[in-house]
């Protein structure tokens, strides 16, 4: 695709503010710490549950623990694996396994134990960073012995904690405390930090150096490592910075509740809260009552997060006690944002929600709704700075679709990773080479309209066919948050003998709230069309099944189904 006006229809609505054609430089992505420790060091870094360290507090940690790491024997290339909820710990071993040329592997805690033993073993982590909570560190223990796994760097609670809670906590949680076994297989953090912070700094090649390997789901629905580079994410922890024209470095506090294993966060909330000199307040978990009681309390200024969250924050019954003026700007990423979600928390807060969309393949953040400017209801945005979005047929899978034509959504650009870890045939699934470079193969069905925005129509392996049609679930779900007593609703193809699938409706109603089959189906008559009307509706009081992160989940929902037959 050539570089002009006439193929990049975004440039025509591109807010002035921001610049497309912006210079991404390619450097190593620990980097960012360091220039944020130059110029703010004594600024507050991170608050977690109170205790709060400066940059340089944080900076001086991050080179004991990477002399720490060389000591165990960690060298240039190999990876080490983060087992970590949001703490201060992950914060450090992240930049501290970078400095030395090492590849962060991120963990979800919340993975069953077949999962982390893939993972280990996949991804080759002879050591591993965790914590000496009872349901984090006794999974990863089980590892020991039957994974290629030698080494467990277990952080202590009660040293991360504000003296107040550090003093109580042992006694107050004291199940909740992994003792740990005296053994060569075990270091505590302390301990490996314990030393002069002399490490020998590694020659990074950003082009080429993996940074880290973030495990994603795939169509074979066994987890690959997404290789991203020092590159790619220090491209696009800039080119998500640049979306914020009005940030003021050194003066923005970001909220943290999202996990920072999950790729949203690492890049949204962490890496661009340090490319910002700014301060993180660290959650460990969303708790709704926490999460608002933070915002009135702290004041953050930027709070990234899902959809879920918001809709959450809107309907929590004691809101209007709570001051969340705060906040300045929120981006949603990781499922599709209701418009009315949108439209009721820019009310409640006064700031400016945005929907996003990426990948673990793209750092992630791929395109944006801009902050300034026009957002399209359902749209996913226009491609972020030095991003190409291109619709290519679903049929062949190269032919170049117009505007407004549906076909699958391709993304080029810095933020794309060069491929699957020892994955070549996933590889060459999803990246083409063409002669303006790699171009990423998302999966997802949409289409450009002529002012440059993306709308994705659905995940191409979710969409369902029935009766030799072809329908999106999204499109569904649409229609039906339509209607007000809709809270949540997930639309799924499930098996029909006569169509081959169904359209299937999964909905709990809002809190006092009444609504029947046919009086949802009467509603939904001039929004669909007869072969999308869902054919089943079932409701549910409890809230439907949600991945980590919040977002909810249709494949954990048809897992449900399959269990039931």
């Amino acid at each position: 695709m050539s570089s002009n006006n006439i193929s990049l229809p975004w440039l025509s609505k591109y807010p002035a503010s921001v610049d497309w054609a912006a210079d991404l430089p390619a450097r190593p992505l620990h980097e960012i710490l360091d220039d944020a420790v130059h110029h703010h060091a004594d600024g507050i870094f991170l608050d977690f549950l109170g205790k709060l360290y400066s940059y340089r507090e944080v900076s001086d940690l991050v080179v004991r623990a990477a002399k720490g790491l060389q000591d165990l024997g960690v060298n240039k290339g190999d990876r080490v694996g983060l087992f970590l909820p949001n703490c201060p710990y992950y914060v450090i071993a992240y930049f501290a396994i970078l400095k030395i040329g090492g590849t962060v592997v991120n963990f979800n805690p919340l993975y069953a134990e077949r999962e982390i033993e893939h993972q280990i073993n996949d991804s080759g982590a002879r050591v591993m960073v965790t914590i000496d909570v009872v349901s984090v560190y006794e999974k990863l223990a089980k590892m020991l012995g039957k994974t290629c796994l030698k080494k467990i760097v277990v952080g202590r609670m009660t040293d991360i904690l504000p003296w107040y809670l550090s003093y109580v906590y042992p006694f107050l949680k004291h199940k909740d405390v992994a003792l740990l076994p005296k053994n060569d297989q075990h270091l505590t953090f302390s301990a490996l930090t314990g030393n002069d912070g002399k490490f020998t700094p590694s020659e990074i090649n950003p082009a080429q150096d993996i940074a880290v390997l973030q495990y994603t789901g795939g169509t074979t629905g066994v987890p690959k490592g997404a290789m991203l580079t020092h590159a790619n994410l220090s491209a696009n922890v800039l080119q998500s910075r640049l979306l914020l024209p009005h940030a003021e470095p050194g003066k923005e506090v970001m909220l943290g509740v999202l996990p920072f294993f999950h790729v949203f966060a690492m890049t949204a909330v962490m890496n661009i809260a340090v490319l910002l000199c700014g301060k993180i307040i660290m959650l460990p978990r969303f708790d709704l009552v926490q999460v608002i009681k933070t915002i009135h309390k702290k004041r953050p200024t930027l709070f990234p997060a899902v959809p879920t969250i918001y809709t959450a924050i809107n309907h929590y019954k004691s809101l209007a006690r709570y001051n969340l003026s705060s906040i300045k700007y929120c981006i949603s990423g990781g499922a599709p944002l209701p418009v009315e979600i949108k439209r009721d928390f820019e009310h409640l807060t006064g700031c400016v929600l945005v929907e996003g969309y990426g990948l673990s393949e793209t750092s992630p953040v791929a395109t944006c709704n801009p902050i300034e400017g026009v957002n399209k209801a359902g749209s996913i945005g226009l491609p972020v700075p030095g991003t190409y979005i291109e619709i290519v047929s679903l049929d062949d899978r190269k032919t170049a679709l117009a505007l407004g034509e549906r076909g699958e959504v391709c993304i080029r650009g810095p933020q794309v990773m060069p491929g699957y870890w020892h994955q070549p045939e996933e590889t060459a699934a999803v990246l083409e080479m063409t002669p303006e470079g790699a171009r990423l193969h998302t999966g997802d069905a949409g289409y450009m309209d002529e002012d440059g925005y993306t709308f994705i129509t659905d995940r191409i392996k979710d969409m369902i066919a029935a009766g030799g049609f072809k329908i999106y679930p999204r499109l569904v779900e649409e229609a039906i948050y339509l209607h007000p007593a809709v809270e949540e609703c997930i639309v799924a193809g499930v098996p029909d003998q006569y169509r081959g699938q169904t359209v299937k409706a999964f909905i709990k109603l809002r809190e006092g709230e009444n609504l029947t089959k046919d009086e949802l189906i009467k509603f939904l008559k001039d929004k669909l069309s007869p072969m999308e009307m869902p054919k089943l509706i079932e409701f549910r009081d409890q809230p439907l099944p949600k991945t980590l992160i919040g977002k909810l989940s249709r494949k954990m929902i048809l897992d449900e189904e399959e269990a039931k037959k």
